[in-house]
């Protein structure tokens, strides 16, 4: 038999003191937000404007409900609905796993739209710097599943040197998706990013980062749902296609559009 990597073997807890524990995951959450919300703080003072330090500040509480509230929603309602209807009482706790990223999406979009237009700050405008941020905590989210030894990948060939066994994923070796997409989702796509706000052209069309993230959140998606193993309460669905792959469908064609309509803003000269 060819050599194959053995998962390391983290901990998933780091520190427990009593019944306090802080965890990988928890903390890559935690790191997400903060480092977020310090880039667009200064995301949002460059030209053209479209919120103040202060308003950030703010913002970062109605973040990061949205990203816990709407990932453990769209969990609950995109991929278990029959066993948190059964156990209604399961949606709360949320230590036990399961987080959606399509549906923590959702919750900070309608979190940017609540907050936006309370403060009278331009939706798209923010909404791109948001975007720009956005792929820190992904990537972070994602190593944090690799710590975990969850969401691990399908077989892997014979040949490949760094298929892995999983310690929950049987004898076979298979691909570290996890990597995979904290690679795509995270560190290529905020390179990406992050060098499109650089240029205030792009910056002042409002709306154009955001579509950009999308499509590229997208792409990524599918792509790396073609090497991790679905979940086994769900499996292949339409068309051969997983959970992940269909839901990021319409983010693609709603990232499209909205390159597509972004429209240029008064440029400072």
């Amino acid at each position: 038999m060819l050599p194959v990597l053995l998962f390391p073997q983290f901990d998933p807890v780091i520190i427990q003191v009593g019944p306090l524990a802080i965890r990988w995951y928890a903390l890559a959450y935690i790191v997400g937000l903060v480092l977020g919300w310090r880039l667009v703080r200064r995301l949002a003072q460059q030209a053209p404007v479209v919120a103040t330090p202060v308003q950030v500040d703010d913002f970062l509480t109605w973040a990061t409900l949205g990203v816990v509230l709407g990932g453990r929603l769209g969990y609950v309602l995109f991929y278990q609905p029959d066993r948190f209807l059964a156990a209604p009482l399961e949606i709360f706790a949320v230590w036990q796993g399961g987080m959606s990223f399509h549906g923590g999406m959702l919750g900070v979009a309608i979190a940017i739209i609540w907050f936006c237009r309370r403060q009278r700050i331009p939706i798209l405008g923010f909404a791109d710097r948001i975007a720009v941020a956005a792929p820190i905590g992904l990537g972070l989210g994602r190593v944090a599943n690799f710590i975990n030894g969850e969401l691990w990948g399908r077989p892997a060939p014979e040949d490949l040197p760094w298929a892995m066994i999983f310690p929950t994923g049987g004898p076979v070796a298979r691909h570290p998706s996890q990597i995979y997409q904290a690679l795509m989702e995270g560190l290529i796509l905020f390179v990406v990013m992050f060098a499109l706000s650089r240029r205030e052209a792009l910056r002042a069309r409002f709306g154009l980062l955001t579509g950009i993230f999308l499509t590229g959140y997208a792409l990524a998606r599918i792509i790396g749902e073609l090497f991790r193993q679905p979940d086994a309460f769900l499996g292949f669905l339409f068309a051969g296609a997983t959970m992940g792959q269909l839901l990021s469908v319409p983010m693609l064609l709603v990232g499209l559009a909205l390159v597509v309509r972004a429209k240029p803003q008064p440029v400072s000269p």
